[in-house]
């Protein structure tokens, strides 16, 4: 199991970034969650089996369609423990 916090920097917001990651997110079984922040980042955790979490940070750079991803920001942290994956408001 492995948890990673990501920021994304870029065109992220507004763009329909925040239901790609939650899409793929379900789709690779990760749970954890995406959100925007007020200074135009988008932060996920993301919490699963190692080869799913990064498969998403993979597509976490590469961005939806709309999208331009510039810069992709990572750190492990420990075990969340979270149920689904889910698009978080501020």
């Amino acid at each position: 199991m492995k948890t990673l916090k990501i920021f994304i920097i870029g065109n992220v917001q507004g763009v329909f970034f925040r239901k790609f990651i939650e899409d793929n997110a379900k789709k690779l079984n990760v749970r954890g969650y995406v959100r925007n922040l007020q200074d135009g980042k988008v932060e996920v955790i993301a919490e699963g089996r190692d080869e799913n979490v990064k498969k998403l940070l993979e597509l976490c750079k590469q961005g939806s369609r709309q999208s331009e991803v510039k810069d992709v920001k990572f750190e492990e942290i420990k075990y969340q423990g979270f149920d689904d994956f889910r698009i978080s408001y501020l």
